[in-house]
């Protein structure tokens, strides 16, 4: 199937000495892509010429003057940056010409212009942020990861029904399993949030494993880890924290002396492995759910490597229908919804 992706070759902290590469080694690897390239464009053809590429049938340059900075607020970067390359990739998106888009730009930016060009979908309330973590089990996907701090139980169980439908397209799972997050697996733990969330999604025809606690999201324990964003971002930048302290201590272990420097020496394919099975670069990706297009936001210090692979998470959410299957399990959701409703209804009565 032919994918068109638009990429903000002007977004992140390093620009197109990291889009261009990325979306050469994409299209290496996929003959049905099509790329564009949306930025200034002296600056990409710069990039192309540095890596020996130039344009042609599956790699376009569409020029936009502007450009969003990384601390620039999202009401400045909608107002006054019309013309940016980041808004100019995701009107690509809402017009067709594009499949998705991938950019490494301003979170905050990003979403509010997503949010404003392409609105939600039909039953979503708010778009969340979702992406995978290593597990035991290869990954874990989890969501929200910070766009919602304070969410309704609804809302969470719109966030599983987009969660779940992503998981199926990317993962090829079709029916991924559901946790939510909580502080005990029993159904008497939680907040009134979390209880009447578990509530809907017994309901639901989802795959719903029942309540998690953090340890399991590493285990694998489910395929899809929910909460709310405040929850989600916590936990997200408490294992980038423990992640980064292990592996300085790790470093300062084997340094301590010319025994350990060898033992290092001697634990190197090891270590080459842990590296590689960990490697953030390898789950780079986030994806902006609930919006009317496909919009893949990528780490903003991300190199090339790592914003290949978010390329490849938007070639997959594109080539599998991720939007589709949302609106449909949603179109189910209401229909039991209904039913049950009307149920409570005649026995009321």
């Amino acid at each position: 199937m032919d994918i068109t992706i638009a990429i903000d070759a002007m977004g992140g902290d390093h620009g197109p000495h990291v889009t261009v590469p990325a979306a050469l080694r994409a299209l290496k690897e996929d003959s049905q892509l099509t790329i564009i390239l949306v930025g200034l464009e002296d600056a990409i053809q710069a990039e192309l010429i540095a890596n020996k590429a130039s344009t042609g049938p599956n790699l376009r340059i569409y020029q936009a003057s502007e450009i969003v900075l990384m601390d620039e607020t999202p009401q400045s970067a909608m107002k006054n940056k019309k013309d940016s390359s980041m808004r100019v990739a995701i009107n690509l998106t809402k017009t067709g010409e594009a499949n998705a888009c991938v950019s490494a730009g301003n979170t905050g930016a990003l979403m509010a212009t997503a949010r404003f060009v392409l609105k939600t979908l039909p039953g979503i309330e708010r778009p969340a942020i979702a992406s995978a973590l290593p597990s035991e089990k290869g990954s874990t996907y989890m969501l929200d990861l910070g766009a919602n701090a304070d969410c309704t139980a609804e809302q969470l169980l719109q966030f599983a029904v987009m969660g779940a439908m992503l998981v199926s397209c990317v993962e090829h799972k079709e029916n991924p399993s559901v946790g939510l997050l909580n502080i005990g697996s029993e159904d008497i733990k939680g907040n009134e949030v979390v209880k009447k969330t578990s509530e809907l999604l017994r309901n639901s025809h989802l795959n719903f494993y029942g309540n998690i606690e953090g340890d399991d999201i590493f285990k694998g324990t489910t395929d899809l880890v929910v909460c709310d964003g405040f929850v989600g971002n916590v936990s997200l930048k408490t294992t980038e924290g423990l992640a980064h302290m292990m592996g300085k201590f790790l470093t300062q272990e084997f340094k301590k002396s010319w025994l350990t420097k060898l033992m290092a020496l001697c634990a190197m394919p090891v270590l080459k492995a842990f590296k590689k099975r960990l490697d953030p670069r390898r789950y780079n990706g986030a994806s902006f759910l609930g919006l009317r297009g496909i919009v893949v936001k990528s780490h903003g210090g991300a190199d090339d490597f790592a914003f290949y692979h978010a390329i490849h998470v938007a070639i997959e959410e594109a080539r599998n229908g991720v939007l589709d299957r949302i609106t449909e399990q949603l179109e189910i959701e209401h229909i039991k919804n209904d039913v049950l409703i009307s149920s409570a209804i005649d026995e009321s009565n």
